[in-house]
């Protein structure tokens, strides 16, 4: 792509730095797979194509370092680690938790706007899982997950989840593509939410960690391994 197309300083409108937005192109970019495991990323060829000097991109290389989504090594370059199969099962059973907690601190912050929107949202899926709109349902499905995480008022919270979330964006878009699951997963933030509506944290904390333990189990049955079988380099 070239700078003309996607020139990261004309978006003045983005919430982050010059710095945090080149780091969360790159990191975009290797959570869709357009950036390969073992795949060097060059400096100079990454700060044409995003229209930035060398610097930021390499304080970005930095930070997803420490992400471990790369790694450096000196004298050689910047090589592509990403998310491994491990890594998906680790993340599921984290948010599994974390989700728990976000939806018991829910039931205690959320606003009648919020709630009102989780239902629309309910609402919404149905009808698209009715029709077999399965584009609108994961959309959907991602707007609940951040209804959720707004409505527990913990800025420490959501930034965890959101990245947890984006980091298995990929898997995800191959596994939630039946029909089955999109209902299912429907019902179950369904029940998330009456769990909230009438406050009760200890429902909706189990409801939300269930709700992540399926979902993981619905992506190792629809094909977590081939995913990354199919990667080139994988043996």
């Amino acid at each position: 792509m070239a700078a003309s197309q996607y020139d990261v300083k004309q978006e003045v409108s983005d919430k982050y730095s010059l710095r945090g937005r080149v780091f969360h192109k790159i990191r975009e970019d290797i959570l869709s797979g357009k950036y390969k495991e073992h795949e060097e990323l060059r400096e100079v060829a990454i700060g044409e194509e995003l229209g930035v000097s060398r610097t930021p991109v390499r304080e970005a290389f930095r930070q997803l370092e420490l992400e471990g989504l790369i790694q450096i090594i000196p004298n050689r370059g910047a090589y592509v680690t990403g998310i491994q199969e491990k890594d998906v099962h680790d993340i599921y059973m984290i948010r599994s938790r974390l989700e728990g907690l976000c939806a018991r601190w829910a039931t205690e912050h959320i606003t009648q706007e919020q709630l009102g929107e989780m239902e629309e949202n309910v609402y919404l899926a149905e009808f698209h899982a009715s029709r077999g709109h399965l584009d609108q349902i994961a959309a959907l499905d991602n707007r609940f997950h951040q209804i959720l995480y707004d409505a527990c008022q913990s800025k420490m919270l959501e930034h965890l989840l959101i990245d947890y979330h984006e980091y298995v964006l990929r898997v995800r878009r191959r596994t939630l593509s039946t029909a089955e699951r999109a209902a299912a997963s429907n019902q179950e933030h369904r029940a998330i939410m009456e769990a909230i509506r009438e406050k009760n944290p200890d429902l909706a904390e189990k409801l939300a960690d269930e709700h992540m333990k399926n979902a993981y189990n619905n992506i190792v049955a629809n094909g977590l391994s081939e995913i990354y079988r199919e990667e080139p380099g994988k043996g």
